[in-house]
């Protein structure tokens, strides 16, 4: 069973990488329950575990909780009774309850594809309303981290090299926003984005160009259901007219996206 700074280090490492997770701590316990109080598992989106809560039967209840937890990104408590006889193959005979609450510990994380006027309007917006960002592009002179303060990260490679990159490390904890130079990097990006479990991908661009992107995407066998997901043009309908205005909207969409409003 990991130490519990080992969990903490676990929990540092996953947050770096935006990876979701969430931490299951027992609060309570009644009568013979395994567990004790502050006992904590670190449930990660895969149903992996790290830690102990008791085991047994009650143990994957509370990580079915954590998984909830993670999906929905809210806190969540539980009470799980422990009858006198065993309740699966660990054989556990003990009578009582073990109370837990769980915590969601992701941080998700915005990739911002492009590293433009509009682009370096959106990380600091997007950082302050709890974004890890990540800003690419193909051209190192753009992606500076001297012009990207509020990034966790700021990569630079050729331009296909880098989307594979990028898709590799999403999850439904990803947020992507394309904001390239041109209308053919757009597309490329979309197509990517759209193909990994990205929760949110947005677009900048115009009707016409957002019609000819969604039939691009189309004739590459994306899915109708996945094309829909793209939100383009980019951001709430604000009227926004100044980068900063429609970083602004565009920041707002990916809250109301994760927030579920």
């Amino acid at each position: 069973m990991p130490h519990t700074q080992d969990l903490f280090a676990a929990v540092a490492a996953l947050r770096a990488r935006g990876e979701p997770a969430a931490m299951a701590t027992v609060i309570a316990t009644r009568g013979s329950a395994p567990a004790r109080s502050a006992m904590s598992m670190l449930v990660l989106a895969d149903g992996r575990t790290l830690g102990t809560v008791g085991g047994g039967a009650v143990e994957e209840g509370i990580r079915k909780l954590g998984l909830e937890a993670i999906a929905a990104e809210e806190c969540r408590r539980g009470t799980f009774e422990i009858g006198t006889e065993a309740a699966d193959d660990s054989e556990m005979i003990c009578g009582g309850a073990v109370e837990v609450f769980v915590q969601p510990l992701t941080v998700p994380t915005c990739y911002v594809i492009g590293a433009g006027h509009l682009a370096s309007a959106v990380a600091p917006v997007a950082a302050v309303a709890g974004f890890r960002v990540v800003v690419a592009d193909d051209r190192k002179t753009h992606a500076d981290r001297a012009r990207f303060p509020d990034a966790a990260d700021v990569r630079s490679a050729p331009f296909d090299e880098l989307l594979a990159a990028l898709v590799a490390g999403m999850n439904a904890a990803s947020y992507c926003v394309i904001v390239t130079r041109s209308h053919r990097m757009d597309e490329r990006a979309a197509l990517a984005c759209l193909r990994s479990p990205a929760r949110y991908v947005g677009m900048i661009g115009s009707s016409n160009k957002v019609k000819t992107c969604r039939a691009y995407l189309a004739a590459e066998g994306l899915p109708v259901r996945r094309i829909r997901d793209l939100r383009a043009p980019i951001g709430l309908d604000v009227g926004a007219r100044t980068h900063g205005e429609i970083a602004v909207a565009i920041v707002a969409e990916m809250v109301r996206t994760r927030r579920q409003a």
